[in-house]
């Protein structure tokens, strides 16, 4: 798969245990930059673990709504990465889309060009996510507390690369009865998120009803944001979420659940989907 001798660094360091200090090889998580061209304009850039970049690129297109279905991304290719070079070969994905497709403006590809850990800055707008028009996903999907809790433990043993490097996110996708369909590792959440949705898309499975994402670490608004637009009705992290994510998925009927660790977690909206009986009394919850 392209970019996956790029997903992984080896570098010298000094380990300090207990009073000695040595030297060992250490593996560390890739992170170059992705430059994306629409018709040839650059769309922007983005931190991103080489690997999956195709993936990661139409995944974003439909995510921040500028494909609304595969037909309209035309040609999606990426230098070879055979030959890493100063002039960035193996880092730029073009792009040509085709009729319906929505070109960026200049504003949302300032606003794209971020860091691996800002996701879509510049949209962090439930107004503006009401304006798109996406919607609410399925309400048939049903989800049982047990089978949510066995699946940390799931997509833990297939993180490949954290497993060596202990520095990436990992975003997967889940049946109801807790089998993997797929699963993406990046230096930053929203990316590993983009390449399972562009996974999706490029299987022809969006809308992703019936589906469960987790994702290793918190619930951000743009994580929601993507989740919705894929049609995913239940989203799961082993962290916190925040304000505007709750009220995103309160809004737009999105399964929402946090803190997913062992035998507990958290729902914060969308309890409907999951076949827990009535809660107790409200008391302060503990995290």
């Amino acid at each position: 798969m392209p970019g996956n001798k790029r997903r992984i660094s080896i570098t010298q360091v000094t380990e300090w245990k207990d009073g000695v200090a040595c030297r060992v090889d250490d593996c560390i998580a890739g992170e170059e930059p992705l430059e994306i061209r629409i018709g040839g304009r650059s769309f922007g850039v983005t931190l991103r673990t080489p690997g999956d970049d195709l993936e990661l690129v139409a995944g974003l297109l439909f995510s921040e709504g500028i494909i609304a279905d595969r037909e309209q991304l035309v040609t999606i290719s990426a230098d070879d990465d055979t030959d890493i070079n100063a002039a960035g070969k193996g880092n730029v994905v073009q792009v040509r889309l085709g009729p319906g497709a929505q070109l960026p403006s200049e504003k949302s590809a300032r606003g794209f060009s971020a860091g691996s850990a800002c996701g879509v800055c510049g949209k962090a707008s439930i107004e503006e996510l009401r304006n798109r028009g996406i919607s609410r996903p399925d309400g048939a999907s049903r989800f049982s507390p047990k089978t949510l809790c066995e699946l940390p433990e799931k997509l833990r043993a297939e993180q490949a690369v954290f497993g060596r490097t202990g520095g990436l996110h990992a975003a997967a996708l889940f049946d109801a009865r807790g089998e993997m369909a797929v699963l993406r590792e990046d230096i930053g959440r929203h990316n590993a998120v983009d390449k399972v949705i562009g996974w999706a898309l490029n299987e022809g499975k969006i809308p992703l009803a019936g589906y469960a994402m987790l994702v290793s670490g918190r619930g951000g608004f743009e994580i929601v944001q993507k989740a919705l637009v894929a049609g995913i009705p239940l989203l799961a992290s082993v962290s916190a979420p925040s304000s505007l994510a709750v009220q995103l998925a309160r809004e737009l009927g999105l399964t929402l659940v946090g803190f997913l660790r062992g035998r507990r977690f958290v729902v914060y909206a969308g309890e409907e989907r999951l076949n827990i009986p009535a809660p107790a009394s409200a008391h302060s919850a503990r995290h």
